[in-house]
């Protein structure tokens, strides 16, 4: 299983405040779904950064986000954490923007949002 990158997500007031400080160090906006941005280095696209309104509408809001390469490796990852005794906070769906994901809760109490872009 590869690891395409690992993204910190970060629950934000200041949505557009953040684009523009984010966007002085450099970094440019790649996603914008109104309740989530995500910001990266135009140099190294794996560098981001994802901002989440803090409205958004999910009862919890991962701390980090690893994109796997495989959308067929989800399912499987899911079921391995979930018989290793971790705690899955959300199980695996597709979501409309074109991703499988699901939330972990990993050893230290941090949510993990395992996601995969689904092909085209």
């Amino acid at each position: 299983m590869g690891i395409r990158r690992v993204m910190p997500d970060i629950r934000s007031g200041a949505l557009e405040e953040s684009k523009r400080f984010y966007g002085r160090l450099g970094l440019v906006e790649v996603m914008d779904l109104g309740w989530v941005v995500t910001m990266a280095s135009p140099s190294n696209p794996t560098a981001q950064v994802t901002f989440f309104d803090e409205n958004a509408a999910e009862a919890v809001e991962p701390d980090l986000s690893v994109e796997i390469e495989d959308v067929a490796a989800v399912d499987p990852l899911h079921a391995e954490l979930a018989a290793a005794g971790a705690e899955i906070v959300m199980p695996p769906r597709d979501e409309p923007w074109g991703v499988r994901r699901f939330f972990v809760r990993d050893p230290n109490g941090k949510v993990v949002n395992v996601v995969a872009h689904r092909p085209d």
